[in-house]
């Protein structure tokens, strides 16, 4: 049997108990009681470390099926079928994502009392990065460049996808405010709908903060952000989200994992965001060196043998990679001030991440991965 007291990943390398409780062996045995192609369970084998929802691989009488739980003020059924939808329409395009269980009624967003549930069906391969942390390098540049090749193959099987922006900001990958012409006032028209975050900056001079952690870098940013054709994106590219043929160097990708943070966005801000996540070892940052530019540039040089890249993409990339956690950093403010409650945990995503990740840039390392990411297609 599993440990029930599971701890979860806490936001500096730290494991903590989870925010949201586990989940049981009777509530599963309720909720696969309604998907009769999943198998009654029978017991569940694996919680996952991850922690914003609650998850767990659940042994069933047909097999195995991976059990992820959100709370409704997180994800509606509405919101958690905008992932399900453009995973849909990427495994018609060919890329490999675990398929989903419907219930009785055809449903794959599962409502039961406050919790909505997603019931997928086991990934194949072998999950060799499930117990590592957010922002944690990948390990070495072989697989950093497959992660790279299948980053463009699902770029490849988005475009032609068309549905309207996500209906929610909590813990979603958007860009309203990267992209706009004046960030301050695009997050101020948002404040009257989004409360928590209103709340939380309320006792800080946000706008002067914010406006002085973008200044070094949005006006190269924007003026190539704007070029950019509309594209639904991944949001959160990190190699624990992907699965794998083997643990060795040579290992082939074999499932996609997690678009809960996908929105409606453009490819760059997927490429920078997996630099930032596979190739910068922001766990690390007291001990001194944290980027590993040759990661990078393995996952660059993958990508681009599936989907080109020129000049002005690496020249955009670069000038985007310095702020292009702003508005995940801000729907991880809102989270923690308005639905975890935890305002120590909403100053690390407004400090540490939001402010913090930008001012590396400006730092003689940040400077050098820059240099390297413009100069890539020479």
């Amino acid at each position: 049997m599993i440990d029930d007291a599971h701890l979860t990943h806490g936001l500096a390398g730290d494991e903590l108990p989870p925010e949201w409780p586990a989940l049981t062996d009777d509530e599963t045995a309720r909720l696969l009681a309604r998907i009769p192609s999943a198998g009654a369970a029978r017991r569940i084998r694996w919680r996952s470390p991850r922690p914003l929802s609650a998850a767990a691989l659940v042994d069933t009488t047909m097999g195995t099926v991976f059990v992820k739980r959100h709370h409704v003020s997180v994800r509606s059924a509405a919101t958690l079928s905008e992932e399900h939808r453009f995973a849909a329409h990427l495994r018609a395009g060919g890329i490999p994502l675990p398929a989903l269980h419907p219930d009785d009624s055809g449903e794959t967003a599962i409502v039961m009392g406050d919790w909505v549930y997603e019931v997928h069906e086991r990934s194949r391969g072998t999950d060799i990065y499930r117990d590592a942390f957010s922002w944690s390098p990948v390990g070495g540049w072989q697989h950093a460049r497959a992660a790279g090749e299948m980053l463009a193959r699902l770029h490849r099987a988005a475009e032609g996808y068309v549905a309207p922006q996500r209906a929610t900001h909590i813990l979603v990958a958007r860009a309203e405010v990267l992209g706009a012409d004046d960030p301050v006032a695009m997050l101020e028209s948002q404040l009257a709908m989004r409360p928590a975050l209103a709340g939380y900056l309320a006792d800080r001079d946000w706008r002067g903060e914010l406006q002085a952690t973008l200044a070094p870098w949005h006006a190269a940013a924007h003026a190539g952000i704007a070029r950019q054709p509309r594209l639904w994106t991944h949001g959160d590219w990190h190699v624990s989200n992907l699965c794998w043929s083997d643990a060795g160097d040579a290992a082939t990708i074999t499932d996609v994992l997690d678009l809960g943070l996908s929105a409606a966005t453009f490819a760059l801000l997927d490429i920078a965001t997996a630099i930032e996540r596979n190739a910068i070892a922001w766990l690390d940052i007291a001990r001194g060196e944290i980027a590993h530019a040759e990661l990078a540039l393995a996952l660059l040089d993958g990508y681009r043998a599936v989907r080109p890249l020129d000049a002005d993409d690496l020249d955009v990339l670069a000038a985007l990679l310095p702020i292009v956690h702003v508005d995940f950093a801000l729907s991880e403010v809102e989270y923690f001030e308005g639905i975890t409650r935890r305002r120590d945990h909403a100053d690390v995503a407004w400090h540490t991440f939001l402010h913090g990740h930008a001012a590396w840039f400006g730092t003689a390392p940040g400077s050098r991965l820059l240099d390297t990411l413009r100069h890539a297609g020479g």
